[in-house]
């Protein structure tokens, strides 16, 4: 499985999807979060992997 944190929640998703779809699989926009991966940005387009784990840090943007 791939193991996704945001904040103090995880979800796991089926390894061989993007991380756009991961994302989208959970209700988490892409726009609102920086994943990365062993403290590397990874881009959305990337393939997650079975015992990845993604670190999401929410974006905050001011007006």
């Amino acid at each position: 499985m791939v193991k996704l944190i945001l904040r103090d929640k995880e979800y796991e998703v089926r390894p061989g999807m993007t991380l756009m779809d991961a994302l989208k699989k959970n209700n988490i926009l892409p726009e609102e979060v920086l994943c990365t991966r062993a403290g590397e940005l990874i881009a959305e387009d990337e393939i997650v992997k079975d015992g990845d784990v993604i670190k999401l840090i929410a974006v905050i943007s001011g007006g």
